[in-house]
């Protein structure tokens, strides 16, 4: 299994020339995630970037100047596209060389700006005046659930003697999501309609009253396999590009009563939202950990699903926070309060895992195409990545400072959620924001 590997690019001493990059908490030369923006005022088309303190590095415009060479030139070429795919079509070693020479470009050595101080004002786009797009053209989506304490919490609510499905130590559970209805970080989402049942009466249609958020991270495959031909969890890393901020938005009412027999359907397609900025696998490196550490007693996983490499090092420790403000809150000038924090790292199953499985039926998955790890949730009710673990089905509501109490998210809700990862000796590195706001 080929994985990134720490390197001088993830040296905790690098400074860049670009202001606000050094110790910067989520952005710095380290970091470089990529994305796709657009200027208001700009004729030219939707292209990618690397975020870089608070400023984007043009890709187009650092390639169209002469500044990569070799592998990277030929990534930087594929940045002239209104999303990602191009790019994660190509592969690791291209993605790392285009990583690394924009590094180089950045760093507070860098000859180009020895020669140039004023190579920002060509390179450098301000953040706040670009308008971020999704980061790819997603054909396809799936959704896991892949955090064996969420799915223990959830289970016990309904199937309190036998939370556990058979299964569920033996195979990474999931179902197709809808691709269409991925959305960017702060478009607002409005309720859904449907079909909910209470007790014996007849079902009726209306908007959920139980609308949930769902704390998960999102991996973007790279180069794709063709049907029919598995990916063995040996090549399984060389096809991860990197991983972004998903709110799967859920309502709770009518998933119950329309899951069974083949699960969720409209209870979750009515939106999804994406942070804009994706986290590269080579930046991850210095953050890459063993995979979840399974209880005595519990099966190993089939050989297909196991190697060394990834007990070794398959996991990734994120750690993922969400955050709440009602609209009373925002009009009284109150912050969001956090809800809940959690770990990637306590998934049960790793992102080789899981894009293993997903194609050992030979399913051709494609660049670009998303899956994510479904709730993360941590042992202590502190991690519970979800208002139904938080409230326990609404029976334990939660307080908000201006009196106000949540079972489940209410029109005017802003839900924020971040990312990040830290390590002793290395620089911290984050995600950005994946918000939303609930609406009528």
């Amino acid at each position: 299994m080929t994985a990134a590997r720490v390197d001088r690019s993830h040296a905790a001493g690098r400074r860049s020339w670009v202001e606000a990059a050094d110790g910067h908490p989520e952005f710095p030369i380290q970091n470089l995630p990529v994305g796709v923006f657009h200027l208001g005022d700009d004729e030219d088309e939707p292209r990618v970037g690397m975020a870089i303190g608070d400023s984007i590095l043009d890709l187009v415009a650092a390639h169209d100047a002469g500044y990569f060479g070799g592998l990277a030139e030929r990534a930087a070429e594929a940045c002239a596209a209104p999303a990602l795919n191009h790019l994660m079509a190509l592969g690791q070693p291209y993605w790392s060389a285009l990583r690394e020479q924009a590094a180089d470009l950045l760093d507070a050595g860098s000859a180009a700006y020895r020669d140039n101080p004023r190579l920002g004002d060509r390179l450098l786009v301000p953040q706040d005046e670009a308008e971020l797009l999704l980061p790819a053209q997603v054909g396809d989506y799936t959704d896991f659930y892949a955090s064996v304490h969420h799915a223990t919490n959830v289970g016990s609510m309904f199937r309190p003697d036998n939370p556990l499905l058979p299964n569920y130590k033996w195979i990474p559970i999931g179902y197709h999501g809808r691709a269409s209805s991925l959305v960017l970080s702060g478009t607002p989402v409005r309720r859904p309609q449907g079909q909910t049942k209470a007790g014996d009466a007849p079902p009726v249609f209306g908007p959920s009253r139980s609308l949930d958020y769902e704390m998960e991270v999102g991996c973007f495959v790279g180069p794709g396999n063709p049907l029919g031909t598995p990916v063995p969890l040996d090549q399984a890393e060389e096809r991860l590009f990197g991983l972004c901020l998903v709110n799967d938005w859920s309502a709770r009412d009518i998933q119950s009563w329309e899951y069974q027999p083949l699960g969720p359907f409209l209870a979750k397609s009515f939106a999804t939202t994406l942070s804009p900025w994706v986290v590269t696998f080579d930046a991850l490196a210095p953050f890459r950990v063993p995979a979840f550490s399974r209880p005595s007693g519990d099966p190993a996983p089939l050989p297909y699903l196991d190697n060394e490499a990834n007990r070794a090092a398959g996991g990734v420790d994120v750690t993922v926070e969400v955050r709440l403000s009602s609209a009373r809150m925002r009009d009284q000038g109150i912050a969001p309060v956090r809800l809940s924090q959690g770990r990637m790292a306590d998934l049960y199953w790793t992102p080789a895992q899981m894009l293993a499985h997903h194609t050992s039926n030979g399913c051709n998955l494609n660049p670009g195409d998303l899956f994510a790890s479904g709730t993360i949730s941590g042992p202590g009710k502190e991690s519970r990545g979800c208002l139904l673990e938080l409230t326990w089905r609404g029976a334990e509501p939660l307080a908000l400072p201006t009196g106000e109490s949540r079972k489940f998210l209410e029109d005017g809700d802003e839900v924020v959620m971040r990312g990040w990862c830290e390590r002793e000796g290395f620089a911290r590195i984050g995600f950005g924001e994946c918000r939303g706001v609930v609406g009528g």
